[in-house]
């Protein structure tokens, strides 16, 4: 289980940051950065992976009343341009500049840094299984960015992201020969970029 021994180390107000979304044939990537309440810590909190999605949404509507959260994103255009490290890092910056006061220290889940962060930062891998920050941020990310594939899949049918996210699941891929490409599909992707 995540703790929060990362935070206290280091001291200060502490953001975690995690992204969502590198993965999938579609769709944004979409960042959080969270500062957690020491008093006001969630009980519960773990890499959003773990959770089902009645906990995740619970802790997200905890999270959210009780931390300064920012939730950011890189467009399908944005992802095509930079590439989808460079995208993600970029809404990571993002959410990071997004919130309320800006952090003293930032734990970034990954191995990389974003160059652009111009903040005193850590890397943690498999940060989300280990700081409650970062978990925190893996929930917050996770719910927004599926709640935006949900709308999406209404806009466009067929490609079943309300179940798949956008993920190259055997269906959505099925979807993608039988319906072509969506305004929303990432072009540079394998999958997507061989059948144009």
């Amino acid at each position: 289980m995540p703790d929060f021994e990362f935070e206290t180390r280091i001291g200060g107000r502490i953001a975690g940051v995690d992204e969502v979304g590198r993965g999938p044939l579609a769709g944004p990537v979409t960042a959080a950065a969270v500062v957690l309440d020491v008093a006001r810590i969630p009980p519960g909190l773990d890499d959003s992976k773990k959770l089902s999605l009645k906990k995740r949404e619970a802790l997200w509507a905890d999270v959210i009343a009780s931390a300064d959260v920012s939730v950011a994103h890189a467009t399908v255009r944005e992802i095509e341009e930079l590439n989808i490290l460079r995208a993600a890092h970029l809404a990571m910056v993002r959410a990071v500049r997004g919130l309320r006061l800006p952090p003293d220290h930032v734990l970034v889940d990954g191995t990389m840094l974003p160059r652009d962060l111009n903040l005193p930062a850590t890397p943690i891998v498999r940060g989300d299984a280990r700081s409650l920050s970062i978990a925190a941020a893996s929930i917050v990310a996770k719910i927004c960015r599926d709640r935006i594939m949900v709308d999406l899949a209404q806009q466009h049918p067929g490609y079943g992201w309300e179940t798949n996210m956008g993920y190259p699941s055997k269906s959505h891929r099925l979807a993608l020969q039988n319906l072509g490409v969506s305004p929303h599909h990432r072009r540079t992707f394998k999958p997507v970029h061989n059948m144009l």
